[in-house]
């Protein structure tokens, strides 16, 4: 028994003989165009792997019963493959399917349908309860519907680079941990709904149009890493200081004028980028374990008194009085200090 064959990146072009009870297949990143009907008849395939070819079709493969996992990411398929319903991971990123059947696989738990153009997502795959990870970016959606609350076992959800104007309060229902991409779109505001993911480790608004943020975000106490440069923020709600966990925080390119006191109270924060921005003024405290300050293009006459214990401060495009004394003390520490 051959249980895998594997040749990735192989320059093959065309498919290799297959033993008949192989159960795992990687021709990923090879010049193939067409799959031939045999494969479809390979009962003990397990897994099929052939992101980066060239395939435009698929013969059926719903016969595949022992089939839990299909990676076809980066191919040129205009249709979607015909899949067994025991499926639980399927790719398809980055091709040319315009459409999703009405009837989704039951089993699937890994789905990822982004860069292939959809404008819609059939009501049944909101369904589909046994979802941990969805991802639909970089496709003309314009609307998600509350039903995607319903989707309680994702830890990740992709939704960025979409047309979306607005996203349903019943995001906050969702029990999400590792990431929420919500990027590029067109929002102005988010639903304060957002605050019950006190679970999420990971959020990114970047290059939408919101103008303010819910004071429930500093609700979202798990929160390591927040994105939210590119919008047309004005200022920061005070509850930001709940953040205890925060390590990252991207502000770049918005229209904040000053910052909340409570930023001070991030005690994990290492990173905050403030470039671009209409800053004329720094908090007296900030957050005590920074390492890296961006504050580019801004427009600062001052520095506080006392600056945390910096690796890298970037004061670019402001034009400060003078020299601050802070820098002196800096500089002896090691820190590199661009000005």
């Amino acid at each position: 028994m051959i249980g895998a064959v594997r040749a990735p990146a192989s320059g093959l072009a065309s498919f290799p003989a297959l033993p008949d009870d192989v159960r795992l297949v990687d021709l990923s990143w090879n010049d193939l165009t067409e799959v031939p009907a045999r494969v479809a008849g390979l009962g003990s395939l397990e897994e099929l792997r052939l992101d980066g070819n060239r395939l435009r079709s698929l013969p059926d493969l719903s016969g595949l019963t022992a089939l839990r996992a299909l990676h076809l990411d980066g191919n040129e398929l205009t249709d979607f493959p015909r899949c067994p319903p025991g499926l639980e991971t399927l790719s398809l990123y980055g091709n040319r399917v315009g459409s999703l059947p009405d009837r989704p696989g039951p089993s699937l738990r890994h789905l990822s349908v982004g860069a292939n153009g959809l404008t819609h997502v059939p009501g049944p795959w909101w369904a589909l309860t046994g979802l941990e990870s969805l991802n639909l970016a970089e496709n003309a959606l314009t609307e998600i519907p509350a039903a995607v609350g319903g989707l309680t076992r994702l830890r990740m959800l992709d939704l960025g680079h979409n047309r979306l104007a607005g996203v349903p309060a019943e995001l906050g229902d969702l029990h999400l941990t590792d990431y929420l991409y919500l990027s590029d779109n067109l929002l102005t505001e988010v639903p304060a709904a957002l605050g019950r993911l006190d679970r999420l480790t990971y959020l990114n608004l970047t290059d939408n149009r919101l103008t303010r943020l819910p004071d429930s975000l500093g609700a979202m106490t798990a929160l390591v890493e927040l994105r939210l440069y590119g919008n047309r923020l004005t200022e920061l709600p005070g509850t930001v200081g709940g953040l205890r966990r925060l390590r990252e925080l991207h502000l770049r390119g918005n229209r904040l004028t000053r910052l909340p006191a409570a930023i001070a109270e991030l005690g994990e924060l290492r990173v905050l980028d403030l470039r671009d921005n209409l800053l004329t003024e720094l908090p007296e405290t900030l957050p005590p374990r920074l390492t890296q300050l961006d504050l580019r293009n801004n427009r600062l006459r001052t520095l506080p008194a006392r600056l945390p214990a910096l690796d890298k401060l970037d004061l670019r495009w402001n034009k400060l009085d003078g020299e601050p004394e802070v820098l002196q003390g800096l500089r002896e520490r090691g820190c590199v200090i661009l000005r």
